[in-house]
């Protein structure tokens, strides 16, 4: 039976550095091969076998220590450097790879075909082409300007240069073109968006291979011509793993779901991409419980989880407030060291924030090493979203201090922040700076902030007149918040106004017809409410259910108003008149049901509210949870006044603390009050 040889007993003679070399997984053992050949022979060329092996191996710390054998060795060959370019321009710091040429070069030693290739892809990830430039005259005189892969590797450069004039130049002039150059040439062209040529040079090919067809097809992808590519994709003689995944992700860009899983579903063989694809698709399409049992999928079939898919995770958990399922996913990624890198931390601070943990979020963000405008951006939206407005502009100053430079989205966020405050003078002042403090010019979403914000306070001729002076036209979103202004402080007129003028500009949202019929119904103008809900059954507009969810041990539940689809129903609605009972008798508590239309008797409106979905939630969540955990849930709409009232009272009736998203904001309720002073 044969053996691996032991380096610390066996001195290896020069047919063994392969075979001592295959099994090292550890710098440690890689040290032991190293001491073994130092100790018996201490030969130039083993030494050097020995670090072209680690330069090329898959693990990231034998790179650094071949670069320790190199700069040891007094005279390192050419297929060293070769290796270590190689190994070089596929890394992090490909640029590491144009110095150690240069030197090469100044050793007295010739650079080859092996050579080039590795130089010019290091300047292309190094996004350096003028060096670029420099290495293609070293390759005309050297004589390798016809070599397929060296102008292939060039024709990619200028491409990536945004020089696509010279890519085709040295494509026609080159006289001995091979498949290698023309898929060069097509996929400079696909870069550039310029998917005619691409078309011109793909249909002129004699000999296309499958990397010929997965650019198109990819090519088209990325501009949205999904009909294109899957009709390439169905003509493909021939496909590979790329082809498929190439297909998918263009399913996936468009956004249609349905073709993405039944593509998915077909494919003959999946790699962990493919699982990332479909993972994205489900997170980014809003079905965040898709996304979380297709996770327990790839598990199941041993597909080891990266770093695209730990982020698409985290959004989904993100999306529906599961904490218990993202916090099992924060130690799986820590278990696993995955790499908290700037963009998964950023994806685990969104999630804390989202569900409901604003503390963890901030430790998350404190820890990570470097931080990008993203994950400045996404803490302080977390805090806009819980209230939280002083930390808010505090991160926003410390934001500044880092050298970190704000962005459009930044003010976003600090505007967001003013609004679930009511902070006025501080958010007119953050509009008005922008420009001339930042050289950020306000967008229409900076002014649809500050209107809302003014019209929450009950500035409603204020937010009027900044409507009337902004640079552009106010947008569905600014004159929405507006209407909710109005709604709140009872404006009829102006509200009535708005309303209609926002039916016109968006007559298949049902949130414009239901906000002004709610405004009429206030203002006791029955007629004009019915007429309003009318409308929207002559429109063909259906009402968006409210949606409540809460997670219990790791499983999600969704309630919608009168929901009786749950398993555990007849419990739940019993502990929701035993709420509805003890409210009445504990605090003479009455539903508000001002804003309820319409042919319905007072018993039948106060049913109507009753029945909400996150009341529902609530009523599970007492059911199941302990006395001392929160219960925490996640609804699509914007919480009514009678459920925000209601939570209040249970709060503190039952002694519990109850953290509510909805659309807009964080409610945390405890003891009869809420986070939000009444202010949402």
């Amino acid at each position: 039976m044969s053996r691996t040889p032991n380096p610390l007993t066996n001195p290896p003679s020069n047919p063994q550095i392969l075979s001592l070399f295959n099994p090292c997984k550890t710098l440690r053992h890689l040290k032991q091969v190293h001491a073994q050949i130092i100790t018996h022979h201490n030969s130039p060329f083993q030494l050097s076998a020995l670090a072209s092996l680690s330069a090329l191996s898959p693990f990231p710390t034998f790179l650094a220590y071949a670069k320790t054998i190199f700069h040891h060795l007094q005279n390192p060959p050419p297929s060293l450097y070769n290796s270590l370019i190689r190994a070089l321009s596929s890394s992090k710091t490909p640029l590491e790879a144009l110095p150690l040429y240069h030197t090469m070069l100044q050793s007295g030693l010739k650079p080859d075909h092996m050579t080039y290739p590795f130089v010019i892809k290091a300047c292309n990830e190094s996004s350096v082409t003028w060096f670029g430039l420099l290495v293609h005259t070293h390759v005309v005189k050297s004589g390798f300007e016809c070599d397929s892969y060296i102008v292939s590797s060039l024709i990619h450069l200028y491409a990536n240069g945004k020089d696509l004039g010279a890519a085709k130049q040295l494509f026609n002039l080159c006289s001995a073109r091979d498949v290698v150059s023309w898929n060069a040439m097509i996929d400079g062209y696909v870069k550039h968006v310029e998917m005619g040529h691409a078309r011109m040079v793909f249909d002129r090919m004699v000999c296309r291979d499958v990397i010929s067809w997965n650019t198109m097809i990819n090519g088209y992808a990325i501009v949205g011509k999904i009909d294109e590519a899957k009709r390439l994709f169905d003509e493909m003689p021939e496909r590979n793993l790329v082809s498929w995944n190439s297909m998918l992700a263009g399913f996936v860009k468009c956004g249609n779901v349905e073709d993405a899983f039944g593509l998915f579903s077909e494919m003959p063989c999946r790699d962990v991409v493919s699982w990332n694809s479909m993972l994205a698709c489900y997170a980014q399409c809003g079905k965040p419980n898709e996304a979380l049992a297709l996770f327990d999928q790839m598990r199941a079939v041993g597909v080891k989880p990266t770093e695209a898919t730990v982020v698409s995770l985290l959004s989904a958990c993100a999306h529906l407030g599961a904490l218990d399922k993202g916090l099992h996913l924060h130690t799986y990624i820590n278990d696993n060291r995955i790499e908290v890198n700037s963009i998964v931390g950023t994806a685990l601070v969104d999630m804390y924030a989202k569900c409901g943990k604003i503390s963890l979020a901030t430790q998350v963000f404190n820890a990570m090493e470097s931080k990008d405008v993203l994950a400045w951006n996404t803490i302080i939206a977390g805090m806009a979203i819980h209230g939280n407005v002083k930390e808010a502009q505090q991160l926003f100053k410390e934001m500044k201090e880092a050298g970190v430079e704000p962005n459009d989205i930044t003010f976003v966020a600090i505007l967001s922040a003013c609004s679930h405050a009511g902070m006025v003078d501080e958010g007119q002042k953050l509009l008005d700076c922008m420009s001339s403090s930042y050289g950020i010019e306000p967008k229409v979403e900076h002014y649809g902030c500050v209107i809302d914000l003014l019209a929450r306070a009950g500035f409603l001729e204020e937010a009027m007149e900044l409507i009337g002076t902004m640079p552009m036209e106010p947008n569905p979103s600014a004159l929405g918040a507006l209407l909710g202004g109005c709604r709140i402080h009872g404006n009829f007129e102006l509200g009535e106004m708005v309303g209609k003028r926002l039916i016109n500009l968006q007559p298949c949202h049902s949130g414009r017809y239901i906000l002004l019929s709610n405004i009429y119904a206030a203002a006791k103008k029955w007629d004009d409410a019915r007429k309003v809900r009318n409308l929207m059954k002559v429109n063909g507009i259906s009402k968006v259910p409210g949606v409540s969810v809460i997670e219990l041990k790791g499983m999600v539940h969704r309630f919608v108003a009168g929901d009786w689809s749950h398993p555990e129903s007849n419990k739940i609605y019993e502990k929701l008149n035993e709420i509805h009972t003890r409210l009445k008798s504990a605090i003479g508590y009455s539903a508000d049901t001002g804003n309820v239309l319409l042919d319905m008797e007072e018993e039948d409106k106060e049913h109507a509210l009753a029945v909400h979905s996150e009341k529902l939630a609530i009523a599970y969540g007492l059911l199941h949870l302990d006395s001392k955990e929160a219960i925490r849930i996640v609804k699509n709409l914007r919480v009514c006044r009678d459920c925000h009232h209601v939570i209040k009272l249970i709060s503190k009736v039952y002694g519990r603390e109850i953290i509510v998203r909805d659309r807009n904001r964080f409610h945390h309720f405890e003891d009869g009050e809420c986070s939000c002073l009444d202010f949402w």
